[in-house]
C-alpha cells in the first residue's frame, strides 16, 4: 500500500513530516510512503537519516507550496504544482491509495474536492474528528470543512459519521445526536430545526435526538453532527482546555510543597493512560469524508509522531474500505430524494 504525503505542509515541514514517514515505514511491513514536495530538501533529510536507498520511501517533486495564510481557492488556481495538489493527484491516478495533508485545512479540502471529486449523493465533504470521552470515543463532524451548512449537509454528515463510527468503534448500530442548545426538538436555529425531523425519519441511522455540548465529553452518543464552524470551535476549545488544565495541575504540584510532589509521583502511573487518551497528538488528524479517496487532514502543528499515526490510520481506512461503505450507504438511503433546501 502506498500513502502519499504533502511533505511541505504544516509548521514543521518538511523535517517532521519526513521523520514521521520514516517511523511509519520502520514500524509497519505493508505501507510504502511517497513524499511529495521539494526533492532537494526531502533528500537532504533522508540522507541525514541514512534512508536514501530505502525502497519503501520515494520522493515525488512538487515545486510549490500553499501557505497557511493563502486563500485556498485562489492558491489552487495559481499553484498547480503545489505539494498538496500533486499528492492528491497521485490518489486520483491510483498510484497511491491515500493522502496525508498537514498544513492549511482550507487548501486540503479544496485540493480533495477538485482532485478527487465527491461521492455521489454528497454535496460537501466533512471532517470527522474522534473526540475522547468517558465512554471511549465520540465522532464529531463536521469539525472544520464547512462553516455554513444547510440541513442536507448535516444529514449527509450523519450518514457518513455513522458509517465511520461502525468501522472506528466496531459498533453495528452507532447512536447519532444532533448538536443543539437543548434537548427539545423545538430548540435551535433554522438549520437545526429543519434537520431534526429529517434525521428522525431516516431508517439507516440510529438517531437519538438533540445533544448539548456537555454531552460530547460524556459520550452520550457515538456520533455528534454539527456544522463546521461550531465543530471547529468545540475542537479548538477542547484542545486548549486540556492544555490549560494540564498546566494548572503542574503549577499546583510545583507550588504545593513536598507532599504535593510526593503525591504526584505516586499517582503519575495511574494518570498516564488518561493523559494519552486526551492527547490530541495521539489521533494523527481526521479523515475528510465524502470525497472519492481516503484523505487524512493532519494538524498544522503535526510532528513526526502525529504523521506516523495519520499514515497508519489512513492505511487502516483503505483496508476497511471506508469509501466503498459510504457509497453503499448513500445508495441505500437515497439521500438526494429529500428536498433539504426547501
Amino acid at each position: 500500500m502506498k500513502i502519499a504525503i504533502d511533505a511541505m505542509g504544516g509548521d514543521f515541514a518538511p523535517l517532521e513530516i519526513v521523520l514521521g514517514a520514516l517511523e511509519a515505514v520502520r514500524e509497519t511491513e505493508h505501507i510504502d510512503v511517497v513524499l511529495v514536495g521539494d526533492k532537494t530538501q526531502i533528500f537532504k533529510i533522508l540522507e541525514d537519516n541514512n534512508e536514501t536507498n530505502n525502497p519503501r520511501i520515494s520522493v515525488y517533486h512538487a515545486s510549490q507550496v500553499i501557505g497557511m495564510d493563502e486563500h485556498p481557492g485562489q492558491a489552487l488556481r495559481k499553484k498547480k504544482d503545489a505539494s498538496v495538489v500533486v499528492a492528491t493527484s497521485l490518489v486520483r491516478s491510483k498510484d497511491c491509495e491515500a493522502v496525508i495533508a498537514p498544513g492549511s485545512t482550507g487548501a486540503a479540502v479544496a485540493a480533495a474536492l477538485f482532485g478527487l471529486g465527491r461521492i455521489k449523493g454528497i454535496d460537501r465533504p466533512v471532517i470527522a474528528t474522534p473526540m475522547p470521552t468517558v465512554n471511549g470515543i465520540t465522532v464529531m463532524l463536521d469539525s472544520g470543512a464547512n462553516s455554513n451548512s444547510k440541513p442536507k449537509h448535516l444529514v449527509q454528515g450523519a450518514l457518513m459519521g455513522a458509517e465511520y463510527a461502525k468501522l472506528l468503534l466496531g459498533k453495528k448500530n452507532p447512536t447519532v445526536g444532533l448538536l443543539n442548545i437543548g434537548e427539545e426538538a423545538t430548540k435551535g436555529n433554522e438549520v437545526v430545526l429543519a434537520t431534526y425531523p429529517i434525521l428522525e425519519n431516516m431508517k439507516t441511522i440510529n438517531f437519538k435526538g438533540n445533544v448539548e455540548g456537555r454531552d460530547i465529553p460524556k459520550g452520550t452518543v457515538d456520533v455528534v453532527v454539527c456544522d463546521g464552524f461550531v465543530g471547529n470551535v468545540i475542537l479548538k476549545f477542547a484542545e486548549g482546555l486540556v492544555t490549560g488544565l494540564t498546566q494548572l495541575i503542574k503549577d499546583s504540584i510545583m507550588n504545593g510543597g513536598i507532599l504535593a510532589k510526593i503525591g504526584a509521583l505516586l499517582i503519575k502511573p495511574a494518570l498516564k493512560p488518561m493523559a494519552k487518551k486526551v492527547d490530541h497528538t495521539e489521533n494523527g488528524g481526521a479523515p475528510l469524508l465524502g470525497v472519492n479517496g481516503v484523505f487524512m487532514i493532519a494538524h498544522g502543528s503535526s510532528k513526526a509522531k502525529e504523521i506516523k499515526t495519520a499514515i497508519t490510520i489512513a492505511a487502516d481506512l483503505v483496508e476497511r474500505k471506508i469509501i466503498e461503505h459510504i457509497r453503499e450507504t448513500m445508495e441505500i438511503e437515497g439521500a438526494v430524494k429529500y428536498e433539504y433546501d426547501e
